[in-house]
């Protein structure tokens, strides 16, 4: 989970004047989904943390040029991102018509990925549980086979909670594209849960 906005702030600016204790807490606290926004672009393991460590030194490098006009994860994804692009120069290219794929879905809406869990409380009940389970792995399974750009747009925005406007500075898209991508993946989900949950026991 991110940091609170004005402890990251406070963090960023001790970091600035050379605090690296600071630094430190700001990598304890995005180093895990820098490493799997990597993964889920390269696709590699190995490169994927080499590119996630290459990042925070480039952000460190980089912090006494950050101005703040977007969010410290924003800007720290987007050096990830950018890092990745550099290794696998198709993905640049790839992130931005990955988004804009099956465009017989209709207009972008704010529809939500399909909850991970049947409605109601699971808990007490084992096969509820073993059923809410199989569910959670059966929709990040789904997530994991869409188009490279649907799948980081998905993981930031549900896993990150961020907004359109900060997927769209991370990824270096128009927030139409950004819009577009969430909706064609959300009608995706729905449709691969909603087949999943027609197929009898």
């Amino acid at each position: 989970m991110a940091l609170q906005t004005d402890i990251e702030v406070q963090l960023v600016q001790q970091a600035q004047a050379g605090d690296v204790q600071a630094f430190e807490q700001l990598v304890l606290s995005h180093q895990r989904f820098v490493y799997n926004l990597a993964l889920r672009a390269v696709n590699s393991p190995e490169e994927a943390q080499d590119l996630a460590q290459e990042a925070l030194v480039r952000a460190w490098q980089g912090l006494p040029g950050f101005r703040g006009q977007a969010s410290f994860r924003t800007w720290l994804y987007r050096i990830t991102l950018n890092l990745c692009c550099n290794r696998l120069p198709r993905l640049r290219r790839e992130l931005a018509q990955d988004a804009l794929v099956e465009s017989d879905e209709g207009e972008p809406g704010t529809a939500a990925v399909p909850a991970a869990e049947p409605s109601g409380d699971p808990a007490g009940d084992p096969a509820r549980t073993l059923e809410a389970g199989d569910r959670r792995r059966f929709l990040h399974q789904q997530i994991d086979l869409l188009p490279p750009g649907q799948r980081l747009m998905v993981l930031m925005r549900y896993q990150q909670e961020m907004s359109y406007e900060e997927i769209a500075q991370a990824m270096d898209l128009p927030l139409g594209t950004v819009k577009t991508g969430l909706f064609r993946a959300h009608a995706r989900l729905r449709q691969a849960l909603s087949q999943y949950e027609e197929v009898p026991l």
